[in-house]
């Protein structure tokens, strides 16, 4: 191996470094990185673009010349502003998207200072392979307890009591910025990428110890835009279900608040509901669009939970999960905040 280039095996051999740099623009970084990398580009998105059409409609050679001088040029400020710091036995990794020409110039410069500059074989795409690899196998070693109940029984909440009583716990929907359904988009915050949302979850499954349990909300194989890894939800259908019975008027009242955000925008709740189109008549859709349009969420949400969450949910749950049919019942007549701690301690005792 070429001094400077460093091989990466697992991915838990990135902590060997003091920092990671990731050289890729700013578009490239975004869609998805090595968690707690620093972005510097050695081009951006425009200076890519531009160099890309010179290579394809002038010259390589004209390409390269333009793309050196903003290399030089960018690589010399990220060293003014943001590594002049950094003592003589600071080891950085430096990654590209294959480990070429962007993290190759920078991994020079810095040996040349003095540093310990190390150039990821392989770049991005390498570390990317890890991941995919690690997402085939790590789920199974994990012992999963399973929070089940209908829409509106509270399983976020409880999972998240139950973090707080500490146990281990694993938040999908947090991790996809998405509650889970149709209606499960989150104003204003967008999914990340697949790739971004695996990262994630692999950063939270390696902080989890095997010995121990972990409790996670029961899910389908996509929440939102956003497909869980085959061994995931795999393992997760082989669980224990821990099924909470929550009272329908409860689970009303629970997401008349869990998402009121809806209350205040009848017209893009409405832009939801198209979305239920094929499996409920128009019929359907139109007298729970005018609901929405005159205020009357009660009646909204409790057809919503009658009509469509509900017969989905049964169906689903016993297809998909093993115990479902026998699993331990937890009763949630109150899901207010001091209900939900009431069975997280249920679970935990129990």
């Amino acid at each position: 191996m070429n001094p400077g280039i460093t091989t990466i095996a697992q991915v838990g051999e990135f902590l060997a470094f003091d920092e990671i740099i990731d050289v890729r623009s700013p578009a490239e970084f975004a869609d998805d990185h090595i968690p707690g990398s620093l972005n510097c580009p050695v081009l951006d998105d425009a200076q890519r673009r531009e160099v890309g059409t010179l290579y394809k409609q002038v010259s390589p050679f004209e390409a390269k010349k333009i793309g050196a001088a903003h290399v030089a040029e960018n690589i010399a400020r990220h060293l003014r502003e943001r590594f002049l710091g950094r003592p003589k036995t600071w080891r950085p990794l430096v990654v590209c998207w294959r480990g070429g020409q962007r993290s190759g110039s920078m991994t020079h410069i810095f040996r040349r200072i003095g540093w310990d500059a190390q150039q990821l074989d392989g770049g991005y795409k390498r570390y990317r392979a890890l991941v995919v690899a690690a997402l085939a196998e790590l789920p199974r070693a994990m012992r999963f307890k399973v929070i089940c109940g209908a829409t509106g029984s509270g399983k976020s909440r409880i999972l998240h009591a139950l973090g707080r009583l500490g146990e281990q716990v694993l938040d999908l929907e947090e991790l996809a910025c998405h509650k889970g359904s149709v209606l499960g988009v989150l104003p204003g915050a967008a999914q990340p990428s697949q790739k971004m949302f695996e990262s994630r979850l692999l950063g939270a499954l390696r902080g989890l110890d095997r010995a121990r349990p972990v409790y996670v909300e029961a899910e389908s194989r996509k929440i939102g835009a956003i497909h869980l890894p085959d061994a995931l939800i795999e393992t997760m259908r082989g669980g224990e279900c821990l099924n909470v019975d929550a009272a329908f008027r409860s689970r009303v009242d629970f997401l008349l608040h869990d998402y009121d955000y809806f209350l205040g925008d009848p017209g893009w709740f409405n832009s939801r509901l198209d979305g239920l189109r094929g499996l409920q008549s128009g019929e359907t859709i139109a007298r729970w669009q005018g609901y929405a349009s005159a205020g009357l969420w009660p009646a909204l949400v409790g057809e919503l939970l009658e009509l469509h969450y509900d017969p989905l949910y049964r169906r689903s749950q016993h297809r998909n999960y093993r115990s479902f049919g026998t699993p331990q019942v937890f009763t949630a007549d109150d899901l207010t905040p001091g209900g939900v701690e009431d069975v997280a301690r249920q679970i935990v005792g129990g």
